[in-house]
Formats: structure tokens, C-alpha cells, sequence
């Protein structure tokens, strides 16, 4: 993996603790030589500061992401919402605020390697409720017979749901089945993916096709579509 820290001894604490449990890890200082790496060295995931020398951690997410498919956590001090929603919605997988518990760390990179490295299932299935159609072998969307662009997030979650039509999902089982990983009661992560997604289904009315039960969780609405 990859990590980019200008923090010279924090990076080398990372990295040792990191070797120590097994990984491989190579070190970047600056943001604008992560490219250039990423493409010449292929890493299974990029651990991202955001205050970088050269281009800044949030520039380099967005870049990398439309480059690339590898995963990117995001590991900074930064704590604010705000910084939490633009670096998702730039195209990072996960988010982890500095300090952070060593094996908490390695936790949340097992849980990205899984999900990166699982194979879609075999099954070939084919959904449809209304103008909705999902295709679960080429990993496509239609609304009224137009393709909608989702990011292979936003497509687990919509497949998720519409495989549970009708069933309240809560945010804690929806981060057990698609992030690998507890709800903290604070990460951002579900709430984001949830607004793109209503967004391009053009979920921005009544009915909602994707209901939000306060207190409980997420619906599918098999007869808003």
C-alpha cells in the first residue's frame, strides 16, 4: 500500500505497525508526486493525509479517483463534518480521524481489502420494480429505459436495498453488510452515499423511492418506482 504523510516520523510509526501485522508499505511526503506512484507502482490502497506540501490531500483524492479504482482511506486530524462529506463525496472510500487506536487502523484496511478484492456473484439476476431496472451481472442501472451512472458504492447500496424491498435496513446492518464495520454513531459515510444515490434516481419528491425511517433506518419503496 501507499501512504502519504509528510509527517515524517508519524509515517514511519504507521508503517512499522503496518509491516508488523503483514502489509507492505511504501511512503509518499508530497501530494503532487501521488499520481505518478499510484500509476507506476499500482498499490491495493492509498492511505491519504489531506494537509499535504505540493497539492493537497482532497486534490489528490479527486484526481487519483478519476484515474483509478483502487481504495482510499483517508487518514487526517481533521474532524469536521464538512471535511469528512467532501472527502467521500471525491471519491475516498473510508474516513479515519487522527489519533486513531492502532488495530482500530488495521481493522478498517482489512474491511477496504475485502470489499475491493470480493467477487460479484455468480448469479445473474435482473430487477425490476417499475421503471427501475437493475442488472446485477453488468453492474447497470435504468430508470424509464435511461442508463443512471453509479459509482460501484452507490450501486452495492441501491442492489442492497432493492434485494430487501419493503424491509426498514438500519444503519447499523447496512454498515455490517456493505462497509465490513461497525456504526460509530458518528462516520458520515451511509449519509452521503444515500443523498448521491436519491440524487441520480431522481429521488428528490413524493413518494420517496428510498425512505428514511427516522429512528430506524432505510426503506425501499417497491411502489414509488
Amino acid at each position: 500500500m501507499l501512504l502519504v504523510e509528510d509527517d515524517e516520523r508519524l509515517s514511519e510509526l504507521v508503517r512499522s505497525y503496518l509491516d508488523s501485522n503483514g502489509f507492505d508499505v511504501a511512503i509518499e511526503y508530497r501530494g503532487d508526486r501521488v499520481l505518478g506512484r499510484v500509476q507506476a507502482e499500482r498499490p491495493d490502497l492509498l492511505i491519504l493525509d489531506l494537509g499535504l506540501p505540493g497539492r493537497s490531500g482532497f486534490a489528490v483524492c479527486k484526481d487519483v479517483r478519476a484515474a483509478h479504482s483502487v481504495p482510499i482511506l483517508i487518514l487526517t486530524a481533521r474532524n469536521s463534518d464538512i471535511d469528512q462529506v467532501l472527502g467521500l463525496e471525491l471519491g475516498a472510500d473510508d474516513f479515519v480521524i487522527k489519533p486513531v487506536e492502532p488495530r482500530v487502523l488495521v481493522a478498517r484496511i482489512h474491511a477496504l481489502l475485502r470489499r475491493s478484492r470480493a467477487t460479484p456473484a455468480a448469479e445473474h439476476r435482473k430487477l425490476r420494480f417499475g421503471s427501475l431496472f437493475i442488472d446485477t451481472a453488468a453492474r447497470a442501472v435504468r430508470i424509464n429505459d435511461e442508463e443512471i451512472a453509479l459509482s460501484s458504492n452507490e450501486f452495492d447500496l441501491l442492489l442492497y436495498l432493492a434485494t430487501h424491498p419493503g424491509e426498514i435496513q438500519s444503519r447499523e446492518t447496512l454498515y455490517v453488510q456493505l462497509y465490513r464495520r461497525e456504526y460509530d454513531g458518528l462516520d458520515r459515510t451511509l449519509d452521503v452515499r444515500i443523498s448521491h444515490l436519491r440524487r441520480k434516481l431522481g429521488d428528490t419528491g413524493e413518494p420517496e423511492r428510498i425512505k428514511t425511517v427516522w429512528g430506524h433506518g432505510y426503506l425501499f419503496v417497491v411502489e414509488a418506482w
